[in-house]
C-alpha cells in the first residue's frame, strides 16, 4: 500500500495538471467561437457568390430544377493533388490520428484506380506523419491555418488558390481533393473529401465570354460585362472562398476537438481525484488504527 506523502504527491500533482487542462479546455473554447463566428459570416458571402455563378452558368434554354454544370474539366483525372489538413499542436484526441488514416487510405484508393498522387498538406502534425511514411510532400503551406487564424487573412488563402491553378493550367494536376474534419456540431466532427472544381480550359473560357448563355427571364439582375466574362472573374473567387471556407470549418473542428479532450481529461481527473482521496483516508484511518494498537498494548503490557 502506498504510503500518505506518496497518495498527497500524486493528489497535488493530479490537481496541477487538471488546472492546465481547464485552462486550455477554456482556451479551445474561447477560440472555437471566434472561429464559428468567422464561418458564419463567411458563409454568408460564399452563399451568395455560389448562387450567382450558378446562375450565369444556366444555360438559356434550361429549368430551374437542371443540374449545374461542372466547373471542372469532364476529362479522365489521371493526377490527384490530395490536400490533407490536420492542425499544427496535438492534445486533440484522436483528430490528427484519424486524417492520417484517412489520408493513407486515400491514396491507396486513387492510386488503385490509376491515378498519380501529389500531396499538398496543411497543418505540422500531417506534415510530419507523411514525411515519417517516406512520401514525397509539398511544405510550403503546412502553417496555413495557424496564419489564418492569427490575423483572420484571406491573402494567404488566394495564393493556395493561384498555385493549384498553375499546376492545373501546366497540366500537373486534374483534379484537387481537401481530406479533412467537417464541423457538424460540437461533438461530431467528419471526416469528408471535398473536390475543388476547377476551372475550365482557356478556349471553352473564351467561348463563354463570346456567347452569353444567362436566360435572362429566370436571372433576377442583369449583368454587365456579359455572363461569359463574369464568370471568368467570379470562378476564382469562388475558389477562394470555397478553400477558405474549408479551412474555417477544419479550424472549428480542431478547436471543439481539443475542448472535448481537455473537458474529458478535466472529468477523468476528477475521478481519480475521488479514487485517490478515498484511499488516501483508508490509509489514514488505517495508519491511526495501528498507532492506536501499537499504544494499547503497549499500556496492556506495563499492566
Amino acid at each position: 500500500m502506498s504510503s500518505l506523502k506518496e497518495i498527497k504527491s500524486r493528489i497535488a500533482s493530479i490537481q496541477s495538471t487538471q488546472k492546465i487542462t481547464s485552462a486550455m479546455r477554456m482556451v479551445a473554447s474561447a477560440k472555437l467561437h471566434h472561429a464559428q463566428s468567422m464561418t458564419e459570416k463567411f458563409l454568408l458571402y460564399k452563399d451568395a457568390l455560389e448562387k450567382m455563378v450558378n446562375i450565369l452558368q444556366l444555360p438559356a434554354d434550361s429549368t430551374q430544377g437542371a443540374p449545374t454544370p461542372q466547373l471542372s474539366s469532364p476529362s479522365s483525372q489521371l493526377s490527384v493533388l490530395l490536400i490533407p489538413i490536420s492542425s499544427n499542436s496535438g492534445l486533440c484526441g484522436a483528430y490528427n490520428s484519424n486524417i492520417t488514416k484517412a489520408t493513407l487510405q486515400r491514396i491507396k484508393e486513387l492510386e488503385s484506380q490509376g491515378q498519380r498522387v501529389r500531396l499538398l498538406p496543411i497543418g505540422k502534425k500531417i506534415a510530419h506523419d507523411l514525411q515519417n511514411k517516406g512520401l514525397d510532400c509539398n511544405i510550403g503551406y503546412f502553417n496555413l491555418l495557424e496564419r489564418i487564424e492569427k490575423d483572420s487573412s484571406f491573402a494567404e488563402v488566394t495564393f493556395l488558390v493561384e498555385f493549384i491553378l498553375q499546376l492545373h493550367q501546366s497540366g500537373e494536376i486534374n483534379q484537387v481533393e481537401f481530406l479533412h474534419h467537417h464541423f457538424k456540431s460540437m461533438g461530431s466532427q467528419v471526416i469528408q473529401v471535398d473536390n475543388l472544381q476547377l476551372p475550365v480550359d482557356n478556349s471553352m473560357q473564351q467561348e463563354e465570354s463570346q456567347s452569353p448563355t444567362i436566360n435572362r427571364e429566370q436571372s433576377t439582375f442583369l449583368t454587365e460585362p456579359s455572363p461569359g466574362e463574369l464568370l471568368t472573374l467570379l470562378r476564382p473567387r469562388l475558389l477562394n472562398a470555397q478553400t477558405y471556407g474549408i479551412l474555417l470549418s477544419s479550424l472549428a473542428s480542431e478547436h471543439a476537438a481539443r475542448m472535448m479532450a481537455m473537458q474529458t481529461a478535466d472529468e477523468n481527473a476528477n475521478e481519480l481525484l475521488k479514487e485517490l482521496r478515498l484511499l488516501y483516508n483508508k490509509t489514514r484511518q488505517q495508519a491511526i488504527t495501528n498507532e492506536l494498537i501499537d499504544i494499547m498494548g503497549g499500556q496492556v503490557g506495563k499492566n
